[in-house]
């Protein structure tokens, strides 16, 4: 558990039940017993009890109340639990106590986490139905995109708590994010709303000690039957809002929870993932699970008819969440979330995100034909948004919005070698030639020794062919990574959709 303690305590009887209530922030004003879940307001010295707080869902995050670590060189302390819902499932927001009294915040965002301090804006926020999705906004003489704009409510909460929003009524809640990988939440559940700034940060990087040391879960609740066809499921993942039934393969939608009525989506003409679900493998020094896949589309803005097709599988890291390894015509790629956004030039040829500029090479849209396995947003078959990807030497950035939210994922290039070693892989093993080598072969790689003149004939010859399988070709990218247009795109490093 926490060695770090806070340099103010104040303990009193919760009025509800007599055992230990403790404040240990002077800025908590609520707190809620760990014994009987009465919710506690403090007045000074006196205590007293306002309700019953509803019981906390199950959480597989190794994070726990108590548990210390340290922010900028400061220390802190868990203390108290927040859990929210609104129409894309549930999170979690953690408060953090520093010895000085003051207190931030440890939230998950795009399946990552986000640690945030109170921010002042120097003007009047405007309210919630100002800000559009998809545009930029300025605070305090600074441009942020408008990220999302969502409409959510309080169910549940722990420990001790410096806001306390009305149990179950619905307020918005706002994010911008900034170029520099800073993102601002705006809270409409007070009055004025409260502003906090933040960026990303990787569990290990903050210290922390007194995490759970496994991930222990409550098999009740988390078993149940699949809506279609009986069969026996369990959802393994925290954060997990959709998952799909093995036998049926229909997608189930629990991002209200496994308890009550399940609605489902039956899938036709499944797609087998070249890794299986369940593989794991280590890249870039981290060791992960690959718990989901989708196939999805890409369309030209200007002309239907023309699509190609790619694959995302979806990794897990207890410490470091989600990350997206793509496989499409132009080859594999890791990409994961960004915290931030990058800044759109005029014409939107250009985006600029940690000081670097990066090129639009594609914009199209896409749509998910098939998912497989646990997804931390809501996904449907069906599914559509607005694409654009932008490159700068090995480095890709992609853009994707939906009505309701704009994310942004960067990722680099992986060579196919690296994955075949990392998953155990072979072409012969999945019926799919030349699978994992997307990129990497050559038209002229095998013609070094030949004479120029032997070149230009099978370049002609290849060139013909190419025109002759273009009319009748066999490729189908509803199943495969092909392209009836063009080489192929990054594959949209789908951000998920759901900034929580």
């Amino acid at each position: 558990m926490a060695t770090e303690s806070l340099q103010r305590s104040y303990r009193a009887p919760c009025p509800g039940c007599g055992a230990p209530v403790e404040f240990r922030s002077a800025q908590s004003t609520h707190a809620v017993c760990s014994y009987c879940q009465s919710t506690v307001v403090r007045s000074g010295d006196t205590l007293a009890r306002t309700g019953k707080m509803s019981e906390l869902f199950e959480d597989f995050s190794p994070l726990q109340l108590m548990a210390s670590g340290k922010w900028e060189g400061k220390p802190f302390t868990l203390m108290g639990r927040l859990q929210y819902k609104y129409a894309q499932g549930t999170w979690s927001e953690w408060i953090a106590g520093f010895d000085d009294g003051s207190t931030g915040s440890l939230s998950e965002d795009n399946g990552a986490f986000v640690f945030s301090t109170a921010f002042t804006s120097k003007s009047v926020v405007p309210v919630a139905a100002l800000f559009e999705v998809g545009h930029t906004t300025a605070i305090n003489g600074k441009t942020f995109s408008i990220a999302a704009n969502h409409s959510v409510f309080l169910i549940s909460a722990q420990g001790e708590l410096p806001k306390l929003p009305a149990l179950n009524a619905a307020f918005n809640m706002v994010e911008l994010r900034g170029d520099q990988g800073d993102v601002i939440s705006i809270d409409y559940g007070s009055e004025p709303p409260a502003l906090s700034m933040g960026r990303a940060v990787l569990l290990e990087d903050l210290q922390f000690k007194g995490l759970k040391e496994e991930q222990a879960k409550a098999e009740s609740g988390q078993q149940f039957a699949c809506p279609n066809c009986a069969a026996s499921l369990q959802v393994s993942l925290a954060s997990t809002k959709s998952l799909t039934c093995r036998s049926c393969n229909s997608i189930i939608d629990v991002s209200q929870g496994v308890a009550g009525q399940l609605s489902h989506a039956l899938q036709t003409e499944p797609v087998a993932p070249l890794i299986a679900l369940g593989s794991t493998g280590q890249l870039q020094g981290v060791m992960w699970q690959l718990v989901g896949f989708q196939h999805r589309m890409g369309y030209e803005v200007d002309d239907p008819d023309e699509h190609f097709g790619w694959t995302e599988y979806l990794l897990y890291n207890k410490k470091r969440g989600f990350t997206f390894l793509v496989d499409s015509t132009e080859g594999w790629s890791l990409a994961t979330p960004t915290t931030g956004a990058p800044t759109l030039s005029s014409n939107g040829a250009t985006a600029t995100y940690l000081s670097n500029k990066y090129t639009q090479k594609y914009s199209y849209k896409a749509e998910t034909t098939y998912v497989a396995g646990e997804f931390y947003w809501r996904v449907e078959r069906g599914q559509k948004s607005n694409n654009t990807d932008f490159e700068k030497g090995a480095v890709l950035l992609s853009r994707e919005e939906t009505p309701n939210e704009v994310t942004w994922s960067m990722g680099s290039k992986l060579s196919s070698e690296t994955v075949a070693q990392v998953f155990k892989l072979k072409d012969s093993d999945f019926g799919r030639k030349d699978a994992l080598k997307n990129s990497d072969a050559s038209p002229l790689s095998s013609a070094a020794g030949m004479s120029f003149g032997t070149i230009v004939i099978l370049i002609l010859v290849l060139l013909l062919f190419l025109f002759l399988i273009s009319r009748c070709s066999s490729c189908d990218p509803k199943v495969e990574n092909c392209s009836s247009s063009r080489s192929g795109t990054y594959g949209g490093f789908s951000s998920g959709g759901g900034h929580k």
